[in-house]
């Protein structure tokens, strides 16, 4: 009965060594995993907030993710983006529908002189001669020339004013003014154009009209010409 009474405690404290070995590795694996822990892309490390959160963990818009690609949030920031750009002014404005008028849409005429005041004044007038609606925005390009096309006198200048966009539909015109001294006032050195060049705004390609008003002032006392802004209509 000793003997077995002996087996028994030494089974029981060989068993109560095991579990306490058992308790002790635990222990000590629990501490080894608790240890911060580095993860490449991380601004900082974890907080336990953070942990405990999803959202806080989700990643941010455009974050980058393993393997190279975005977070799911990335495109929705990127056409939201793209629906607010505009293409034409540089300020987030849209282009109006149509986009500008292109040479090759256009037909230029130069209307009738409305004298004043020693001034000659013509309305320079571009049509929409295409099937489809565009825009004119700002000053034309302008040069007489002689009949061998070289050019007669210096560019006009612009004058003063304030740019709008016109828009024009099929069939519809805008002008400028084309406004310069009457050379029997002024005194001005002249010559007779054979045509007026005509470049619309932002353009390249010019608009050849022929000129049938007579003598322009090309040197001397206010021999300058000037370009007024567009204007939705003909200037009749």
């Amino acid at each position: 009965m000793a003997y077995s009474s002996r087996s028994s405690r030494r089974a029981a404290l060989l068993a109560g060594g095991v579990a306490v070995l058992g308790l002790l590795t635990a222990c000590g694996n629990d501490g080894a995993g608790s240890g911060p822990q580095k993860v490449s892309g991380t601004a900082g490390p974890a907080t336990e907030t953070a942990a405990e959160d999803p959202a806080a963990s989700a990643p941010s818009a455009g974050a980058a993710t393993p393997g190279g690609s975005t977070s799911a949030s990335a495109p929705a920031a990127a056409t939201a983006s793209k629906a607010g750009t505009g293409t034409g002014t540089g300020t987030g404005s849209k282009t109006p529908a149509g986009g500008r008028c292109h040479t090759s849409e256009l037909r230029a005429s130069v209307g009738r002189n409305d004298p004043g005041a020693g001034q000659e004044n013509f309305p320079v007038v571009l049509t929409n001669k295409s099937a489809r609606t565009c825009t004119l925005h700002g000053y034309p390009g302008a040069a007489f020339v002689n009949a061998s096309g070289g050019q007669v006198g210096p560019d006009p200048r612009r004058s003063s004013g304030s740019p709008v966009t016109v828009t024009l539909k099929p069939g519809q015109s805008a002008w400028a003014g084309l406004t310069f001294s009457n050379p029997e006032v002024s005194g001005a050195a002249t010559a007779t154009p054979a045509a007026l060049l005509v470049t619309p705004p932002d353009e390249r390609d010019q608009l050849k009209v022929a000129w049938t008003a007579g003598p322009v002032p090309v040197s001397g006392n206010s021999s300058s010409a000037f370009l007024s802004v567009f204007s939705p209509g003909t200037g009749a």
